[in-house]
Formats: C-alpha cells, structure tokens, sequence
C-alpha cells in the first residue's frame, strides 16, 4: 500500500495550532529518524509523568485525577511502543538535552491558582495538539514500520490535546479565568517557536537552522 493510502490528516488541531510544521523539518526528520524516535520515546515519558504530577497537585479534583490516571497509562503504552520499534530498527537509546520547546511554554504558566492549573491544561493541551500534528505529517512522509507507528498515534494525541482542552477551559470558567486569552498567549509562543530557526534537532523543535 502506497504512503498517500495511509496518510491521516489532522483537522481538530487546526483550531488550535496557529502554524504548521514547517516543510523543512519534515525532510530534516526523515533523514534523523534515530534521533526524532529516541526523542519520541522520551517525550512519552515525559507526556506520563506529566498525568501522574497532575494527580497529586490537583488530588482533591477526582474527575482530572481519573482522566490523568487513564493518561499516564496510555503514555506509557506509548513508550512501549516506541521501545519496540527501536529495537526493531536496532536504534541504541541515548540521552538527549532537552530541546526548547516545552521548558518555553512552561515559562509562560502563571506561578499561582487557579491560573496556574489552567495554565498547565492549556500548555499541554499545545504540546499533544503539536504531537497529533506532527503524526500526521510524518505519516504522510515516511515508510515502514515508522510510518505504521506514527499514524497509529495519531488519534491518540487527537484525544489527549481535547482532554486537557476540556479540562482548561472547565477550571477557568469556575475561577472567572478567560480562557481564550490564555489560549491565544500560549497559541502565539507555540507558533514562534515552531516557525522560528532551531539550533537543536527535537520532535517539538523549530525550523532547522
């Protein structure tokens, strides 16, 4: 079967996501498809431990506690996932300096309640929205067992980036927070950051300088 039969498209996080990936970290991606798997497989990691500190800041919120529990055992599946396909492809694990992307966004959370918690829905939210992207385009790229992966997530990111959406924009209109204020702060860096020249080769990286 031909890569256009597989290819997905992403049309819920065209709401959100004010810049596509540029063209040139695609092709960029197809030629580093050690490095942008190895990242993959830490940002699933991340992606779970992310859920899991979420349930303990916001333990007395029973309904994001369960969402996040659910999260965090799919993030994990995830993982799994991408560890299989490394060693499928003989690909050695290796550790990689985090690149600029989430630690930016993180930057702009506001430093307490209740606009803290929005804040840390929304900047996940743009973190799975970008990954649900990127899925999306590289399945339209690659071949092979990656490409399989790849569109196989795809949805699942589609799902996250909705969660924590939903969850944002639950918590905000209960503090009197506006939520799409916050949203367009944070859609406005995540484009900046997607757009702009990026020394260092990630799966949330920029455009390759």
């Amino acid at each position: 079967m031909t890569v256009a039969a597989h290819a997905v498209s992403a049309p819920r996080v065209d709401a959100l996501l004010l810049a596509p990936t540029p063209q040139s970290w695609v092709e960029l991606a197809r030629v580093s498809l050690d490095v942008l798997l190895v990242d993959h497989a830490n940002c699933e990691k991340k992606a779970a431990s992310t859920a899991l500190a979420l349930m303990f800041a916001y333990a007395e919120d029973l309904e994001l506690a369960e969402q996040m529990s659910r999260l965090a055992r799919e993030e994990l599946r995830h993982y799994e996932q991408v560890g299989q396909l490394l060693r499928r492809l003989a690909i050695v694990p290796q550790r990689l300096a985090p690149g600029r992307y989430a630690q930016s966004l993180r930057r702009l959370v506001a430093r307490s309640e209740p606009g803290r918690e929005v804040d840390l829905m929304i900047c996940g939210a743009f973190i799975e929205a970008r990954s649900c992207e990127r899925f999306a385009a590289l399945s339209r790229e690659l071949d092979g067992p990656a490409r399989d992966m790849f569109e196989s997530l795809h949805e699942a990111e589609a799902r996250h980036f909705e969660l924590y959406l939903r969850l944002a924009r639950r918590r905000a209109q209960a503090a009197g927070i506006d939520a799409a204020a916050r949203i367009g702060a944070f859609g406005a860096l995540e484009a900046e950051l997607i757009v702009s020249r990026d020394a260092v080769f990630r799966f949330h990286s920029g455009a390759p300088a």
